[in-house]
């Protein structure tokens, strides 16, 4: 059998104590995971997102957890103590990726594309896919199975959630040349398209209508559709008046992202200047 077919036979059973074959698979599943060959979701034309899910490959990431055990990861002294089956991923020197000195992790089990700059501290989750030519800045996460694009830019304390469970969920997808500003968090599955911004401190969720002040329309998940930002959109944070009840007698407003403009020259400019910093 294939290696899919392989991983979702194992998955599907439930023994009292994890050979050899458990080992032996998991380890083939890894290296294909760390090649980006195979990946948690993958970009597809015909899906109404752009996107389709690989529920098998999560299955495997997820049968990496049930049978690791706990181990004294090096060096001793840090104290690390994980899975096995996801020690540090190890990095060749001719990929040109620049992990700075300090308190970073990249789980084994992920792709990093090639010239990628990690600015410490930062972490990539298991499952995740970072194409090349990408930046995460400080104390930004990279969630298990999310799938950031070309040349994007995380900025500090930025927080890609990841979606391993259920195993057919879409994972959030940052797509290519998107700029994260700094302390944005993306959850729920939500895919943001290409070349958009977000500005510092909008928040993204399954649950969030996104107000489109340019297009004049809403943008919010559905039952069958988790929310997507268009491609070039900016977003910033904003606020909704409360209309009724006591919020309208106190004057209160509620969180939502705005989308103001799309992207032209002068925000381009400004995204340019991200690249003198890599």
């Amino acid at each position: 059998m294939n290696l899919q077919q392989h991983i979702e036979e194992l998955f599907s059973r439930q023994p009292d104590a994890y050979g050899d074959e458990y080992f032996a698979a998991f380890d083939e599943f890894k290296v294909a995971l760390n090649a980006g060959d195979i990946r948690a979701a993958e970009p597809d034309p015909g899906s109404p997102t752009g996107w389709k899910v690989n529920a098998w490959v999560k299955k495997g990431i997820l049968l990496g957890f049930r049978i690791g055990r706990v181990v004294e990861m090096a060096p001793v002294e840090l104290q690390f103590r994980d899975k096995h089956t996801y020690p540090l991923k190890q990095i060749p020197l001719g990929w040109n990726i620049r992990v700075v000195p300090g308190g970073s992790s990249i789980r084994d089990g992920c792709y990093i594309g090639r010239n990628v700059t990690c600015m410490p501290p930062m972490y990539v989750n298991a499952g995740a896919y970072v194409d090349d030519g990408t930046m995460i800045d400080s104390h930004a996460l990279v969630g298990s199975c999310a799938q950031i694009g070309k040349g994007c830019h995380l900025s500090a304390a930025a927080q890609i959630g990841g979606v391993l469970e259920p195993v057919g969920a879409l994972p959030v997808i940052i797509e290519d040349d998107v700029l994260v500003g700094g302390n944005c968090g993306v959850y729920e599955g939500t895919v943001v398209g290409k070349a958009a911004v977000l500005a510092a401190g909008t928040i993204l969720t399954g649950s969030t209508p996104v107000y489109d002040l340019v297009r004049d329309t809403v943008h919010r998940s559905e039952e069958d559709r988790p929310l997507m930002i268009p491609s070039g959109a900016v977003v910033v944070p904003g606020a909704r008046a409360v209309t009724r009840g006591r919020g309208k007698e106190w004057g209160l407003s509620l969180y939502t992202p705005v989308i103001i403009k799309y992207r032209d020259e002068k925000t381009d400019q400004a995204v340019r200047l991200e690249e003198l910093l890599r």
